[in-house]
């Protein structure tokens, strides 16, 4: 047995092998486990135009439409409430802009169904496809 005080005490020895193969394992893995995306970009210049400004804006068709049937075209009262009168008035109030003009039509809510139906008829032999029905927000 020894029992002499040693003189010397030993140096507490840090080993950095073990943390250098830790660190050197986790930046393998990050570096294996990122995605390097790349963001490509356009530089795109877009042409540049001028508009005309337009002359012939098509304002709507108002029908109106009475509880009794009697029908109003843009304020125009109809005496006649048959789809031939309708579809030559729409006719006329058109002049030729079927395809663009849109027919809004204001039925009174106790209208016939039937009379609505006659405008959108009278609507499709003129050749306005574009039909709205006005309604009342409570």
């Amino acid at each position: 047995m020894n029992f002499r005080k040693k003189l010397q005490q030993d140096q507490p020895e840090l080993n950095f092998i073990p943390l250098i193969d830790v660190l050197l394992v986790i930046i393998i893995f990050l570096v294996v486990s990122t995605t390097f995306s790349k963001f490509s970009e356009l530089k795109i210049n877009l042409p540049v135009a001028e508009a005309n400004p337009v002359e012939n804006k098509n304002v709507p068709i108002n029908v109106s439409i009475t509880e009794d049937g009697k029908y109003t075209i843009n304020e125009d009262v109809l005496s006649d409430n048959s789809i031939e009168a309708i579809q030559s008035k729409l006719m006329e109030v058109s002049r030729n802009n079927q395809d663009k003009m849109p027919v809004i039509i204001n039925a009174d809510a106790m209208t016939n169904h039937q009379s609505v139906v006659n405008v959108m008829e009278a609507s499709r032999r003129v050749g306005l496809t574009k039909i709205t029905f006005s309604t009342k927000v409570n």
